[in-house]
């Protein structure tokens, strides 16, 4: 087997294995018997469990990155610019990431997901580093579209927005099977994304001042 092979039996298992347990639930132990390999593979491959949480996730985010940043800095040049195209243009991105596994796009939300849930600091530096332009791109992106918004409602409402979705898309199958048995739609991942879309779009763009009212109280 070549090193190449190794390595991406040991990112194959171990971003399953984080999807569906979480990253503290998951021991390099438990990877190392889901990919057959040894624990002295993912040392000489990663060197740390963090390093290869970083590298499981890098291996969706080098993808869909660029991907989305394209799409951003020409929204952003728009002389006026609205929440659902800000939203739309996660889609394209976040389907090709089938190059990475078929359900590349259901499992890198729920490891984004999960970095939330596991207060997994390095990870969001992590991320922060390598992609603090695109992140800063999204937020520009959202605040023309709604400039109404103040740092805080932004922060609520992409954190409700990122649980939304995570929710969605780690319910994909059940989601699909109901709407085919309830109303005879036959849904795939990219179809059922773009349902969620304008709910999205909705909801970060609704009127700021009830919030905030029912926030003094």
């Amino acid at each position: 087997m070549s090193k190449i092979d190794t390595k991406n039996r040991i990112l194959d298992a171990a971003e399953v294995l984080f999807a569906e347990r979480g990253f503290a639930d998951t021991s390099l132990r438990l990877i190392t018997s889901e990919a057959d390999v040894n624990l002295a593979s993912v040392n000489y491959h990663f060197g740390s469990k963090k390093e290869l949480i970083q590298a499981v996730l890098d291996r969706y985010l080098s993808l869909f990155m660029p991907e989305l940043d394209a799409k951003l800095r020409a929204l952003i040049e728009q002389d006026e610019l609205t929440l659902l195209p800000v939203f739309e243009s996660f889609v394209s991105p976040l389907m090709k990431l089938v190059a990475v596994r078929p359900q590349g796009p259901a499992i890198f939300m729920q490891l984004l997901g999960r970095g939330y849930i596991d207060s997994q600091g390095h990870l969001r530096r992590f991320i922060t580093t390598h992609y603090g332009d695109v992140l800063q791109r999204i937020t520009l992106a959202i605040s023309k579209a709604n400039p109404e918004l103040t740092p805080a409602d932004l922060f609520w409402r992409l954190h409700f927005t990122l649980g939304t979705v995570v929710f969605t898309m780690a319910s994909a199958d059940a989601l699909r099977d109901i709407a085919q048995a309830d109303f005879g739609q036959c849904l795939d991942v990219e179809a059922l994304v773009r349902n969620v879309i304008p709910y999205l779009a909705a909801g970060v763009g609704a009127p700021v001042e009830s919030t905030r009212l029912s926030l003094a109280v």
